[in-house]
């Protein structure tokens, strides 16, 4: 029997086409995403599901998808997808994330336009038959500093864009090395000497912990006077509040935005004021993008259901089936080392080392390469997937090195990534039990065996008596229950580790506590999917 699809979004007629002459039988209902109910109530029928941002696929919905395997986003953004219950349903989540990089780019560049030379509010009045010369004074952008943040896929295009312009780029970004701003032609800075130097300043980051008002109040007050911001990535990034005010005493002299923090956005403290531009999420409406982001999802969708082929999944990485069963915990593996090592690096990586030992090095180790990629990216970037996590890796020039050995030992078959940074070099090494359970088996060089939660705490100290008295104090005066304990050393009175398996996250409080006793070198509170 022929898999089934239900197109609950608006695709193009030639990305329907694509289903049915793969022999996929195809049901094209573009405005069912809008109605819950119905699609609750027929969403049972199919095995795959394909969709732009209408559609929300629910853990509600999720559980009445009886037949369910596939679920494709024409687009990059899956917020509208509730990728945990769909990891636990077992159903693959799948994007594009490449297809409208360049439309989203130059929508970022037409708005520095549209703000450098006040072209909205000039159409407006002269189309109201004003004739307002002196009123519309601009500003060039030859020969002006743009201030690019993040300058990742869509940023780095930016980047290009802009050097044609003849503009001079200083870019931030914790990931890009000084090699490959070197070969994009731009200058590496920090935050605030970016905020500094620039006169115009465009955003290309994801919405993160760590990005969330990354222009906030006191950074916007670092900016030179007279500065313009841009925003196409996403809301959230900016302080809109903080930025109506600067806009309104003159520090800040335009903004452009495509996106809000709220969306749709009906209103925003950055609505009605004179030389802000504001669009509502354009950044990828091309009749280009939108083709190629829909044929992309469904060449994918029809692989996967037909030949099982995996491409950019955002919960599973690219295997064949017969691989899946067997790498399965390896993968998992790879991802958590990933993780740890990102979440304890703030500086750019210069270089990722992977040696795999025993049976694992007999399996396939590009896809265990990039499931720990992108454990290492995710910790910044959500957006990434296991394939799409080596391409920016690449552009953001680290080098990436596979090790295979067969030394045996303890283990059948272990892991080990090692984070190259300019400062340091951090490695961590894993195996899989035959639980298939993935441990942590060496940190530092320090051995320990150390199961994987969700919610984990790592310290550093010196050996001496006394660690784990305040540890336990310390947490249990919070209320912060530890499932698991695990301390290691190199050697007796010299550096020492402890990690710590938690029944929930540790308060940053909590965190400040620890860190106030003067005990320890490193204290940090990690995460782990471990779904």
């Amino acid at each position: 029997m022929a898999p089934r699809v239900l197109v609950s979004d608006k695709l193009s007629e030639t990305a329907v086409q694509i289903f049915r002459d793969r022999g996929v039988e195809v049901d094209y209902l573009p405005d069912l995403g809008k109605d819950k109910d119905k699609l609750l109530e027929v969403i049972g029928q199919y095995d795959g599901l394909a969709i732009r941002s209408a559609t929300k696929v629910t853990e509600k919905m999720l559980a009445a998808a009886a037949n369910l395997k596939v679920i494709g986003r024409a687009g990059i953004g899956v917020d509208n997808v509730d990728i945990p219950a769909a990891s636990k349903k077992g159903v693959i989540v799948m994007n594009t994330p490449f297809g409208n990089s360049v439309t989203t780019a130059e929508h970022a560049i037409a708005m520095m336009f549209a703000v450098a030379r006040q072209l909205p509010e000039a159409s407006t009045s002269t189309h109201d038959g004003k004739w307002e010369k002196n009123r519309f004074m601009g500003v060039e952008l030859f020969n002006k500093t743009l201030g690019v943040i993040g300058a990742g896929n869509i940023g780095g295009i930016v980047c290009d864009r802009a050097l044609g312009l003849h503009m001079k780029v200083v870019a931030y970004d914790p990931f890009l090395s000084e090699e490959r701003a070197k070969a994009m032609g731009v200058t590496k800075v920090e935050l605030d000497e970016l905020l500094a130097r620039a006169d115009f300043i465009t955003l290309h980051v994801p919405l993160t912990d760590k990005t969330r008002n990354i222009l906030s109040a006191a950074n916007i007050a670092k900016t030179r006077k007279g500065v313009r911001i841009i925003n196409c990535a996403r809301g959230g990034l900016v302080d809109e509040a903080a930025l109506a005010d600067a806009l309104k005493s003159g520090h800040v002299a335009g903004a452009a935005f495509d996106v809000f923090e709220v969306e749709p956005a009906t209103e925003s403290p950055l609505f009605h004021l004179p030389n802000v531009v504001v669009t509502p999420h354009l950044g990828a409406a091309t009749t280009e993008a939108q083709e190629n982001v829909a044929l992309q999802v469904a060449e994918q969708m029809s692989d996967y259901l037909l030949t099982g082929a995996v491409q950019n999944a955002l919960n599973m990485p690219s295997v064949t089936a017969e691989e899946a069963a067997v790498m399965g915990p390896w993968i998992k593996l790879a991802a958590h080392l990933g993780a740890f090592a990102g979440q304890l690096t703030d500086e750019p990586i210069r270089a990722i080392n992977v040696l795999y030992d025993g049976t694992v090095s007999d399996m396939n180790l590009a896809a265990l390469n990039c499931a720990a990629i992108a454990g290492i990216m995710k910790v910044t970037n959500p957006d990434v997937n296991l394939v799409s996590a080596p391409v920016i890796a690449k552009e953001r020039g680290v080098q990436i090195a596979t090790t295979r050995q067969d030394k045996g030992g303890v283990f059948d078959g272990y892991m080990k990534l090692t984070v190259v940074t300019d400062k340091r070099e951090r490695s961590i090494a894993g195996t899989v039990f035959s639980d298939g359970k993935p441990r942590f088996i060496q940190i530092k060089g320090i051995n320990i065996d150390a199961e994987i939660g969700e919610h984990m705490l790592y310290t550093t100290n010196e050996d001496v008596p006394g660690i784990i008295g305040t540890l336990g104090t310390i947490l249990g005066d919070a209320g912060v229950n530890i499932a698991n304990f695990t301390l290691g050393r190199s050697k007796v009175g010299a550096d020492a580790i402890a990690i710590l398996c938690l029944d929930e996250a540790i308060p940053d409080a909590v965190v400040q506590n620890l860190k106030a006793t003067g005990k320890f070198q490193q204290v940090r509170p990690l995460s782990f999917d471990v779904g």
